[in-house]
């Protein structure tokens, strides 16, 4: 029998090299890694300096070696932060979805994308792109914007800097114009999408709160564009405050 071709041996080993440094004790030089992982060591170069770019690993130039970067911790520490919201949410979430009668979603935030790690989708409900796992930028979600607006101005200038941070479709387009739709969002009391991110769909979003004030989640819910959203707001700002309170934070706002 023939041996089918590998899928995609360059995401393997950018794997295996990223749970290799994971299990060393410190920084190890590149030819190292290449040696224990029997890969050659032009590649291992390669993929360990697209890897730098992207911030997964930190190249020490002094010491010619490499460790694991921030979005790696990034990573860990979101899940960390994730599993245990899922669980508290989870029930508060599917009466949303219940109560409303539309699509329900927590997502969190990575980096300037956000996770989506629920989804409750009624019978009936229209098809959006959003999904469980599926990763967007965070100032075209109404779930994006309510974290954002409820983060320190200078996190979200940090994570806005570079002008490619952003989607480049509908939605802020700059910095000035995302702190002036993040300040809208404040006064407002939640965040809206309007066919952002689904054609025809429209969505409200609140921020879940923990105890030191950090938004760790955001509760939103998608609607055709033509439903009223007055009743729909009322039910995501009572489950945003359901889960804060489930985490430790403010029950009210």
């Amino acid at each position: 029998m023939t041996a089918r071709p590998e899928k995609a041996p360059a995401a393997r080993q950018v794997l295996e090299i990223l749970n290799h440094l994971a299990r060393q004790a410190g920084p190890v030089p590149a030819a190292a890694v290449a040696r224990d992982l029997g890969l050659p060591r032009s590649t291992t170069y390669q993929l360990l300096a697209t890897m730098v770019e992207s911030g997964f690993v930190v190249h020490l130039a002094d010491e010619r070696r490499y460790c694991l970067g921030t979005a790696a911790y990034e990573l860990s520490s979101g899940y960390s932060r994730s599993e245990p919201l899922v669980r508290l949410a989870r029930v508060p979430m599917t009466r949303l979805a219940e109560r409303t009668g539309h699509v329900a979603h927590l997502a969190v935030l990575h980096g300037n994308e956000v996770l989506y790690v629920i989804e409750n989708r009624p019978a009936g409900a229209p098809q959006l792109n959003s999904d469980v796992g599926v990763r967007l930028p965070a100032e075209l979600t109404a779930s994006g914007k309510a974290m954002l607006a409820a983060l320190p101005a200078a996190q979200v200038g940090a994570l806005f800097m570079n002008p490619d941070a952003f989607a480049g479709r509908a939605g802020a387009a700059s910095l000035p114009a995302l702190r002036a739709l993040l300040a809208q969002t404040r006064r407002r009391g939640y965040a809206v999408e309007d066919g952002e991110v689904t054609p025809g769909i429209a969505a409200v979003g609140v921020a879940v709160i923990d105890r030191a004030g950090y938004p760790v989640a955001g509760v939103a819910v998608s609607f055709p564009r033509e439903v009223a959203p007055a009743g729909i707001v009322d039910e995501v700002v009572r489950t945003a405050q359901v889960v804060s309170s489930r985490i430790g934070g403010p029950s009210t706002r």
